[in-house]
């Protein structure tokens, strides 16, 4: 076995079953979890300094195998994967996960905050090594015609809902003398609330008109936000099934 195909073998997650590909996971998951704890802290140590550029060498050495691998993880394209991959949606995310330590990229952004906002990109490299995240991403990728088409209805029932909000509620907030839904931006801010059933309270209706929307929207919301849940639900025990039999037939 070639050392690339070996190298391959252990830092991709179709192939975790081996003990080194394990301990590769775990080490790297280790790593993105050390690399977030300075974002914890207002104050910066020393102690955090190697926190972010350990991870950080670790997480170069990934994206070079990686890179290096990227035949085998789209063998159709040969050659051409090498000058693809860094173009990829998880290699940016990688690049963007190792940026943020190097000085120069410090010097770019002046403002510390956007520098503490890309560490923080660090976080989505956890659903490649952390096997149940993956899953569902698995799942959200082969159910993605009909999520899509549920997320789509509930856009359009938020903005049905935030319109007929926005025009029936007409009453004055008596703290400010504005309108209880000053924009459509308010009332639509308000439909999302109520269709997730978070209910913050800073926006409610206070008419009888605006009160019997806000029961029937809740009534409705609930209805929709179980969809998704139960296709992910369905789909993560199918593929919990899957890789059961699987192994059961590598055994």
């Amino acid at each position: 076995m070639k050392i690339r195909e070996k190298i391959f073998q252990i830092i991709e997650p179709n192939y975790n079953n081996t003990i080194l590909a394990k301990m590769y996971d775990w080490v790297m998951l280790i790593a993105i979890l050390v690399a977030t704890i300075p974002l914890m802290f207002r104050e910066q140590s020393t102690l955090f300094y190697y926190f972010d550029v350990i991870p950080c060498g670790l997480f170069i050495l990934d994206y070079i195998l990686r890179w290096i691998t990227a035949d085998y993880r789209n063998p159709k394209r040969g050659a051409w994967a090498f000058v693809v991959y860094p173009f990829t949606i998880i290699a940016i995310i990688d690049l963007l996960s190792i940026l943020p330590t190097f000085n120069f990229v410090k010097d770019a952004f002046k403002l510390t905050r956007i520098i503490r906002l890309l560490k923080i990109v660090r976080m989505v490299k956890v659903i490649r090594y952390f096997e149940p995240l993956r899953i569902i991403m698995t799942v959200i990728k082969k159910q993605r015609v009909i999520l899509a088409t549920v997320f789509a209805l509930a856009l359009f029932y938020m903005f049905v809902t935030a319109l007929i909000m926005f025009n029936a509620e007409q009453q004055i907030n008596p703290n400010d003398g504005d309108y209880l839904f000053a924009t459509f931006f308010d009332a639509f801010y308000w439909s999302a609330c109520t269709l997730t059933t978070v209910g913050y309270g800073d926006i409610f209706p206070i008419s009888t008109t605006g009160r019997v929307i806000s029961i029937l929207s809740s009534l409705v919301g609930i209805a929709i936000i179980a969809l998704p849940s139960g296709i992910i639900t369905a789909g993560f025990m199918d593929e919990i099934n899957k890789e059961k039999t699987e192994n059961k037939d590598d055994d």
